[in-house]
């Protein structure tokens, strides 16, 4: 076998064991999440020149071996297998997203003018600003050109693919986009309906919806079968991006492993703060703290407070679980029986319980 065929092998005997830990979500990614590391780096480039591979290919590859669960590649695979698909025309794809991803976070804490990712400092830190941006570059250059060059997708495969990774780069965009802008205009009109759009639109889609499309459609599954998972990732998707705001509130400051309360230093526009800027009698007082920019750990305590005692904070946990339950419930009737559907189901829960 090749490294690639036993890397695969391991993630495939993760989802067709009958043992019944196999169909855990958190299982697998403890299992499979260093397998999909290797496959997910290969596909970074090295050059014959030292100094391109210091200055470029190297802080990429150390940036995401220091990585997080590897779930979007992850999930991409379980779609593949769910649909009765053969999970290595799955592995172009779930590389590409991945290495979306890295750059999506590269770019995203230069925006947000963060210190730590995954415990370590930013890249824009440890490497100056401009190569940190050009390091983010590359990781969305390598996106579209690992499928096209993959030779076990037939052409109308690749032109369906990379059509869905168009779309969903563009949808990211969109929704970083509004997440900057309200930040740097100090709106704070905003419903939660427009936090919904933007944390789908930034989150939901690549986070869930377009892995689990894309595996399905490189695994052939039916429209019907493409489209329900498309839905389930749009769902949890959002959930796991209302868990994040959550984990960045209320979490352990210890494993969060990136600047702890720092969405409230950077004003974000979360589902807590929109519920509590509609419900709060203090709602002027967190305004003031959101704009801010404050790190003192106690205004910082105050803003949680407020949204703790105007019900936000549970609302938004609340939200986040029904999301989860009726994407569930939805997913077990249209996909046919399997451990990679159950494991795939598995994941709701853990996108709204998950400790970091």
């Amino acid at each position: 076998m090749t490294e690639t065929e036993l890397h695969l092998a391991k993630i495939v005997d993760a989802f067709s064991s009958t043992d019944a830990t196999a169909s855990n979500f958190e299982d697998y990614l403890a299992l499979c999440a260093d397998e999909v590391g290797e496959l997910v780096n290969a596909y970074i480039p090295t050059s014959e020149s030292a100094d391109i591979n210091r200055y470029l290919y190297d802080p990429l590859v150390r940036f995401s071996q220091n990585a997080g669960k590897r779930h979007r590649p992850l999930i991409c695979f379980a779609a593949c297998a769910a649909v009765g698909g053969d999970i290595a025309r799955a592995v172009s794809s779930a590389a590409a997203i991945e290495h979306f991803h890295s750059a999506a976070l590269v770019h995203d804490d230069i925006a947000d003018k963060a210190d730590l990712r995954r415990g370590e400092p930013c890249l824009h830190h440890s490497e100056g600003l401009g190569l940190a941006i050009n390091v983010g570059d590359l990781g969305l250059s390598l996106v579209n050109g690992t499928v096209i060059r993959d030779p076990l997708l037939d052409d109308a495969t690749k032109v369906r693919v990379v059509t869905e990774l168009i779309d969903m780069t563009r949808r990211t965009i969109e929704g970083q986009a509004l997440d900057i802008g309200w930040a740097r205009d100090s709106r704070y009109d905003i419903k939660q309906e427009d936090y919904l759009l933007m944390a789908t639109l930034k989150t939901a889609h690549y986070s869930g919806a377009v892995p689990l499309a894309i595996g399905a459609i490189v695994g052939g599954g039916s429209d019907v079968e493409i489209e329900a998972l498309r839905n389930y990732g749009l769902d949890t998707g959002l959930a796991f991006q209302i868990q994040d705001d959550l984990l960045n509130l209320v979490g352990a400051e210890e494993s969060t492993k990136k600047d702890f309360r720092n969405d409230i230093t950077e004003g974000k526009r979360t589902l807590c703060v929109v519920h509590a800027l509609e419900h709060s009698a203090k709602a002027d007082r967190l305004v003031e703290i959101l704009s801010s920019e404050t790190r003192d750990p106690d205004a910082l305590q105050e803003a949680v407070d407020i949204m703790e005692e105007s019900g936000s904070i549970a609302f938004a946990r609340a939200y986040a679980e029904n999301l989860t339950s009726i994407a569930k419930n939805h997913l077990m009737m249209v996909l046919p029986a399997s451990p990679a559907r159950d494991m795939l189901a598995s994941m709701a829960d853990w996108f709204v319980n998950r400790l970091s």
